[in-house]
């Protein structure tokens, strides 16, 4: 199908992520903290319209994602939300009428040339339709593990780095898992209609890991500096995606001599999200 659509649709998919990151940050820094996984916290925050705000945004955001996984592989759509942050920035200097210093303006060059590196270097491709459940119990299971033991190890450390840190890494995993979801449930939307989507399990599963999702995310940016939860939530989004891109839907990345370009991009991007993170801490 091409890589120019479900770019477009990712872009867009990224800078509603963006604007919604800002507008629930806000929201979530005006509410008790708790010691545990409280789910009371989305009630408090659903008194906020800034938080309800940022809700149509994400939204719209899932909207434009779901064009962006049916028309494109997921390794190809998911590590273009790396640029939530840098968005997420511009987006937050603008709100509140703050220029960003040259040095962050270089972070923000650095994620771009990184990820475009990464992609050109990888090519991702490869569009299998269709993924039995002998393939989804395994990584589903795989996935569930690693947020549990994320969220447990986060949940019992008092607020700050490593809370953040371990809260933040557990949404990506949830990220990436309900994309893949995502994805099998939107091919079942074009294939055999609304009926079909309304009735297949992916559309509850993605919608179910998408929630927890929420409520962890909502949780690390009150456990902790943005320098500690987002660089985990933005990497570990990413990676996580290819990795369930290449297990399940069976795409392909080039090897060889191109994993050296790769790792640089990599490089790249991870030296610029840790500035920019740095930035958004700074600026709290």
């Amino acid at each position: 199908m091409g890589f120019v659509l479900p770019v477009l649709f990712a872009l867009f998919a990224a800078l509603g992520n963006a604007l919604a990151t800002v507008l629930q940050r806000r929201a979530a820094l005006t509410v008790p903290q708790g010691r545990g996984l409280r789910f009371g916290l989305i009630r408090d925050l659903l008194r906020r319209p800034v938080w309800l705000a940022g809700i149509l945004a994400v939204i719209a955001a899932g909207v434009g994602q779901a064009a962006a996984l049916a028309t494109g592989p997921l390794s190809l759509v998911q590590p273009l939300f790396v640029l939530e942050l840098p968005l997420a920035l511009l987006i937050a200097s603008l709100v509140t009428r703050s220029r960003l210093p040259g040095q962050l303006w270089l972070a923000v060059a650095g994620v771009v040339a990184g990820l475009a590196i990464v992609l050109v270097a990888a090519s991702p491709a490869g569009q299998r339709t269709h993924v039995p459940v002998d393939r989804w119990a395994p990584a589903m299971a795989a996935c569930a593990l690693a947020v549990a033991g994320l969220a447990v190890a986060g949940l019992r450390r008092p607020p700050g780095r490593m809370r953040a840190g371990c809260l933040g890494a557990a949404t990506a995993v949830c990220y990436a898992l309900t994309a893949a979801l995502m994805k099998s449930a939107v091919r079942v939307l074009d294939e055999r209609g609304p009926p079909a989507f309304l009735t297949t399990w992916e559309t509850y599963a993605f919608g179910a890991t998408g929630i927890c999702a929420l409520l962890f995310l909502e949780h690390a940016m009150q456990g902790g500096p943005l320098v500690a939860s987002q660089p985990a939530l933005t990497l570990g989004d990413a990676g996580v995606s290819v990795a369930l891109g290449v297990l399940l839907y069976e795409e392909h990345l080039r090897t060889h001599w191109w994993l050296l370009p790769q790792l640089l991009g990599v490089a790249l991007i991870g030296t610029g999200v840790l500035a920019l993170a740095r930035a958004a801490t700074e600026a709290d």
